[in-house]
């Protein structure tokens, strides 16, 4: 199923991100001729995408139409049945280090025995053995990122004591240690209040327009990202479009993806979806919910 052409559509802009980025930018995500199945049953076929340093980039869809799986193939935890991956100009593999990863918000036990500093330096060099070297340069670097995420003040708490959204600050900052050409997000604001999606929505948004990261971000929910969204893959039903969230976002094309009536409506900035079929909305609310 091939991707939505560049024409916009009627519908307003929703983005107020300047642009999706140049066409110079180099593409750091490429998908050539894609396909993921297991056994009889088809998550996508034929899917050719290029993601661009600098673009937030929002993967949709209810459960079970590959969401996971998409994240896993990037992640060098997939293979294709069919087709190619590459991540950073190299193929997709485990452990990569173009690549920075955010997961779910879960929440630490309050006796953890392990400060929000030691967490993020996890992602300095919890890939190393042995005796810690360079003790000073690990502290300034640690120091860096606490500060970037606005965690700072609770450095030296135990992350058991944190907030769900203080300890998604922290993972954000872990995530940023090596300097990640990709970010991928697996529903990162799953859990947390209105206040804090927007201040990780933030974060993540600030590491795709200042520092260059293509932000792969998966999740059910559009509104709390969509003004940072460039661009939408949604899968559904073996299906997908990619497009702007103008273009994606429609009654038309959703109607078309679940193979019945899908009503889209636009309203205060936000996008709500009535009408999905009841076997794929377990998990998959309406989106202005």
């Amino acid at each position: 199923m091939s991707s939505l052409s560049s024409a916009r559509s009627a519908a307003p802009a929703l983005s107020s991100r300047s642009a999706v980025p140049a066409a110079s930018a180099p593409a750091v995500v490429n998908l050539a001729d894609a396909s993921l199945g297991f056994g009889e049953r088809l998550l996508w076929d034929g899917l050719d995408l290029q993601i661009m340093a600098g673009e937030f980039f929002a993967v949709l869809g209810p459960n079970g139409s590959g969401k996971t799986s998409f994240l896993k193939v990037l992640l060098g935890l997939q293979a294709l049945t069919r087709g190619s991956v590459r991540v950073g100009g190299e193929a997709a593999r485990r452990g990569s280090r173009h690549i920075g990863y955010i997961p779910q918000q879960k929440g630490f036990a309050a006796d953890t025995p392990l400060r929000a500093r030691d967490l993020v330096g996890l992602g300095v060099d919890g890939h190393r053995w042995g005796v810690r070297l360079g003790v000073r340069r690990h502290r300034r670097r640690v120091d860096e990122l606490l500060d970037r995420v606005g965690a700072a003040d609770y450095a030296n708490v135990p992350v058991g004591l944190l907030s769900g959204g203080e300890q998604q600050r922290l993972r954000v900052a872990q995530a940023l240690a090596t300097d990640p050409q990709v970010l991928l997000c697996d529903e990162a604001l799953l859990s947390l209040d209105l206040h804090h999606q927007q201040a990780v929505s933030r974060l993540i948004s600030d590491q795709s327009r200042h520092n260059g990261s293509a932000v792969v971000f998966v999740t059910h929910e559009i509104n709390p990202i969509i003004e940072y969204v460039d661009r939408v893959l949604y899968l559904a039903g073996g299906k997908f479009r990619i497009g702007a969230p103008e273009e994606v976002m429609t009654t038309d094309v959703l109607s078309d993806l679940y193979g019945t009536h899908v009503e889209v409506l636009h309203t205060n900035g936000r996008i709500v979806v009535v009408g999905l079929p009841d076997a794929t909305t377990h998990g998959h609310a309406a989106e202005g919910h």
